[in-house]
């Protein structure tokens, strides 16, 4: 676990999540964050013999997703930053492999989401349907390759999430007509075999930079590190 902390001091931790890794779980025998952090808190000297350490899950990433989170060291550095995620303050950039290549290289999606707790699904509803949540993002494209042995293009997307609705981005981006590669959840037919083929196993959604404001000290703290799963590596190297 200490390979994936990006920063730690007395009030927060910020760490890099693995794909196929919970953020949070009650399962058990289930690796996740929480608990992989406070076993790491707890092996520190200072701490041995106080007992479970506190740790503040301020916000999540899907268990296919990577990338970082920043989690609280007191109940006080969690309250602040959940006022920063209320007020929209703290800004979360992904990196995202589609299906194809957008119709537009940059724009907006507004939709209204219903999280179905049967299915684990978010639909897309309309305003007045019950419960209904608006979800908003902006995206923009960075590069397209082709998959040469398939003859298939896939795109590099940078999104902005501005709400943070469950599955919002595999959602949204799916009922745009821009499918995650990896996604079993909201992908099409085409991304779904094109994953297969070319073994593209987690949903190709990385959260790699995060920005706030230090709960305590006021500083504005930026963390960015670029995505590890395979599928991202030829948008930062030579190509597919």
């Amino acid at each position: 676990m200490q390979k994936n902390i990006v920063f730690e001091d007395e009030h927060i931790i910020v760490a890099y999540k693995p794909a196929g890794i919970a953020t949070q779980t009650a399962r058990l025998g289930q690796q996740d964050m929480v608990s992989e952090l406070k076993n790491y808190l707890a092996r520190k000297p200072e701490n041995k013999g106080k007992g479970e350490p506190y740790l503040g899950l301020v916000h999540r990433l899907d268990q296919p997703v990577c990338g970082i989170l920043v989690f609280a060291r007191t109940p006080k550095a969690a309250a602040a930053l959940g006022r920063q995620i209320a007020d929209k303050s703290m800004q979360k950039y992904y990196y995202a492999v589609i299906f194809g290549r957008p119709k537009q290289n940059a724009g907006s999606l507004e939709d209204y989401l219903y999280k179905d707790g049967k299915t684990n699904l978010s639909l897309i509803v309309r305003e007045s349907f019950p419960e209904a949540k608006r979800a908003q993002l902006s995206y923009k494209k960075i590069k397209t390759l082709m998959v040469l042995e398939k003859q298939q293009e896939v795109s590099l997307m940078e999104i902005e999430l501005i709400t943070g609705r469950h599955h919002q981005i595999r959602a949204q981006m799916a009922h745009a007509g821009m499918p995650l590669l990896g996604d079993g959840k909201y992908g099409s037919e085409k991304s779904k075999e094109l994953s297969r083929e070319i073994g593209c196993k987690y949903t190709a959604l990385c959260a790699y930079k995060l920005t706030f404001t230090h709960p305590v000290t006021g500083k504005k703290m930026l963390f960015e590190r670029q995505p590890e799963g395979e599928i991202f590596l030829p948008f930062f190297t030579t190509g597919i």
